[in-house]
């Protein structure tokens, strides 16, 4: 029941994916596989990772959502967060969408205080709807793969019912 999709060349898996994609990320894979100068050189600007870059390589794809996420996580990281934000609206909601969303709301890198500021935030959550939305930016800037992502998880479960 999970779509498991893989590219064969000369016998051999070139590349793939599991899972669900939305459309700009099956078109992205497509495109990997066609050979061409636009998409050689909308993978080299891609690689730039530069904004100057990444911005070219909009122009020549709207829809990609590598460069998209490529260009907000660099709009975060000097403060341009609103940008970021109209950035990310463009392309489907996936874990590193939502993380970097999270880091453009609140600003939040993870850090030696982040569990007072999340056991500060736990006991408002209930009653204020811009602390349970902090709260929930918090643990998606964690990462699911942060040990303390789940046992803060429970305890928001717990607050709310």
């Amino acid at each position: 029941t999970i779509p498991a999709v893989f590219a064969i060349k000369g016998g051999q898996v070139v590349d793939g994916f599991v899972g669900a994609q939305g459309e700009g990320a099956v078109r992205e894979f497509v495109t990997r596989l066609l050979p061409g100068e636009e998409e050689s050189e909308l993978a080299a600007l891609i690689a730039a990772g530069d904004i100057p870059s990444l911005r070219a390589a909009l122009e020549l794809d709207p829809d990609n959502e590598t460069a998209i996420v490529k260009l907000a996580e660099l709009f975060v990281a000097e403060g341009r967060t609103d940008e970021a934000l109209e950035l990310l609206a463009k392309i489907p909601e996936t874990p590193e969408t939502r993380r970097i969303a999270a880091l453009a709301r609140t600003g939040v890198q993870i850090g030696p205080d982040l569990e007072g500021t999340l056991d500060a935030l736990l006991d408002r959550v209930k009653d204020d709807e811009a602390a349970r939305q902090e709260f929930i930016d918090l643990l998606e800037v964690m990462g699911p793969e942060d040990p303390r992502t789940s046992a803060y998880r429970r305890k928001l479960t717990a607050r709310l019912f």
